[in-house]
Formats: structure tokens, C-alpha cells, sequence
């Protein structure tokens, strides 16, 4: 569908919620690039032969860390054809963002995801998390004026812990396939 090259949805949320599961699989059902900020921080910490809670320590004092990957995100979205997921992908697509989606999830859902996908213990995984997003947070009020709990950014806010996640994925396929044949066929 012509159209969907130039979609462009960016998911945000917490770690552990669920950006990058539910990303992939949109883009996979939509034939669209899928692009995560969070991979990229990841590559970025890996190059430097660092864990990404070192990485997040030096972003705090370096800024050009942010900004690459925030670059990378803006640029990504002005291609289209795109499902972004990152912590600040709605704000970093901007306006070029058809649709903003955060997925939410209890904390001690996130830190079990986390834990699990990390091989971390629950509390291991909870100190980590709770350290890099108090870190982000900072960060990003820091170096964009940008506050991460300021949810009004988003077009929907879901709970991925509500129901299993194909049930969560075709959710959001018919929002995004409404908001297609809505927004881009006049229909």
C-alpha cells in the first residue's frame, strides 16, 4: 500500500514495557522499517566496551551520546515507511509521527521482562532500571526541557500487561490500520 510509505509510528514507554517486542511486530505486519533507539544506545555501549549503565552515566556529561541517537531517530522518521520505538521517539519524530503510542506496564512487570531477557535477578534488574531512568530522566529535562512523565505527547496510552501480547499486537494493528484508511484515503 503506497501509503504506507509514509507512516510513521513511533512507540515510547519505559524499559520493559514492551517498545521493541510490539515495534517489530508492527513493522513485520506493515512491512515497515523498524528502528529502536534503545538498540542503538545498546550498539553505541557495546562499541565503547561499556555496560549501558556506564554509557548512561557518561551521556549525562556528554551530551553528543543523546544526540546521536536522537539524530538518528529524527532523521529515520522524515524517511517514513517507519515504526520507531525509544523513550523519546515521539518527541524526536515530532510532527513527522502519524501516530505517538506509549506502552505502559507495572514496575514489577518491567523489572520480571527485564530480568528475564537480561539473565539479571528481579531486584538486580530493578536496581539497574530505576537507576538508568532516574539518569534519563534527568537527561532528557536537562538537555531538551523534555519531562518524561508528560504523557500528553502520546495519541494512546496502553498496558501491556492487560492481555496477552497477540491480543495487544492486533489492537494496535486495527488502530493503525483505522487511522490508514482513515487519515490517508479520505474514506
Amino acid at each position: 500500500m503506497e501509503n504506507l510509505r509514509r507512516l510513521v509510528v513511533a512507540i515510547g514507554g519505559l524499559h520493559g514495557t514492551g517498545k521493541s517486542t510490539y515495534a517489530k511486530a508492527l513493522a513485520k505486519t506493515f512491512n515497515l522499517r523498524h528502528v529502536s533507539a534503545g538498540e542503538a544506545f545498546r550498539r553505541l555501549a557495546k562499541k565503547a566496551g561499556v555496560s549501558l549503565q556506564e554509557l548512561t552515566r557518561r551521556a549525562l556529561e556528554d551530551r553528543s551520546i543523546d544526540e546521536y541517537v536522537d539524530q538518528m531517530v529524527k532523521e529515520e522518521a522524515s524517511k517514513g515507511g517507519v515504526i520507531i520505538d525509544g523513550l523519546l521517539s515521539a518527541w524526536m519524530a515530532g510532527d513527522k509521527a502519524h501516530i505517538k503510542i506509549y506502552l505502559w506496564a507495572p514496575d514489577r512487570v518491567r523489572f520480571k521482562r527485564i530480568a528475564e531477557r537480561d539473565g539479571l535477578s528481579i531486584e538486580e534488574a530493578e536496581k539497574v532500571t530505576l537507576e538508568r531512568e532516574k539518569a534519563e530522566k534527568e537527561r532528557y529535562m536537562k538537555y531538551y526541557g523534555i519531562n518524561i512523565d508528560d504523557l500528553s505527547v502520546y495519541d494512546i496510552v496502553l498496558n501491556t500487561e492487560l492481555l496477552p501480547i497477540q491480543s495487544i499486537v492486533k489492537i494496535l494493528e486495527d488502530i493503525i490500520k483505522e487511522y490508514v484508511k482513515i487519515r490517508f484515503s479520505g474514506t
